[in-house]
């Protein structure tokens, strides 16, 4: 992947010094990091690092000290802490979290549908609705069939198609690999690149770092709750602290 140009794009995400605690467990310790308007950027790391933790805090699913700043569609940079978490959606961040999520009893319409539910303009869900079945035609293969009764792949694909039914500005994509066979996580990792292409912006976390890595403008590695470093991730694939701790050794 050609790594697009970031000098002059705006940040839509800003984060600073973000902590969590689970009980007297530290999770995260003052995590900053920041996310430009049209890039792709990846948090890897071990399990265990606060990488899913990092994403639940941006979303507001668990309490945290520090600041969140994402600039709405509107244009407005808000402090996240400040909004009530089931506006946060609206104003265009959507997560598509670890584990897919998807309803099960529903079905592959009712979860799309689901997936706008802070959304009034009919007729562009109906577009969009289109939009994404043109990107994830397997869906639309299945369109009446329960999503509990799908594949781990085809719900992954339903998971992060029902996120892009809210029209965020920004998506937070939550190991989309996990517990796939490599070939269906190809196809996951192209079609990431394609919603990018198409001017999403992408904040992934995702345990396969070369996966991640060939794909990202920029990243960052999180180790034991803190930002250890982070660069390009071109360069990174290059890195030997990246080499030996996350590729394999080769």
């Amino acid at each position: 992947m050609t790594a697009k140009p970031t000098a002059a794009r705006e940040n839509i995400l800003k984060v600073s010094d973000l902590a969590v605690s689970y009980g007297g467990i530290q999770a995260l310790k003052s995590v900053s990091f920041e996310v430009k308007t049209g890039e792709i950027v990846s948090l890897i790391g071990a399990n265990g690092a606060g990488k899913t933790t990092t994403l639940r805090a941006v979303s507001s699913l668990v309490p945290y000290t520090g600041t969140v700043e994402f600039k709405s569609k509107s244009g407005e940079v808000l402090n996240l802490a400040t909004v009530p978490q089931h506006r946060i959606v609206k104003f265009g961040l959507a997560h598509s979290p670890e584990g897919r999520g998807v309803f099960p009893n529903l079905t592959v319409l009712e979860n799309l549908q689901m997936g706008a539910f802070s959304r009034t303009d009919k007729e562009e869900i109906a577009q969009d609705l289109e939009l994404c079945f043109a990107s994830f035609p397997r869906l639309k293969e299945r369109v009446k069939q329960k999503a509990g009764t799908l594949s781990g792949g085809e719900q992954q694909m339903l998971a992060i198609a029902r996120a892009l039914m809210a029209k965020p500005s920004l998506l937070l994509l939550d190991e989309p690999s996990l517990g796939l066979a490599p070939l269906i996580v190809a196809q996951i990792f192209e079609i990431i690149k394609k919603i990018n292409s198409e001017g999403m912006t992408v904040l992934l976390v995702e345990q396969n770092a070369r996966m991640a890595l060939k794909i990202s403008d920029r990243a960052y590695v999180v180790e034991t709750g803190k930002i250890s470093f982070s660069g390009r991730g071109k360069d990174l694939l290059g890195d030997p602290r990246i080499i030996d701790s996350y590729l394999g050794g080769h």
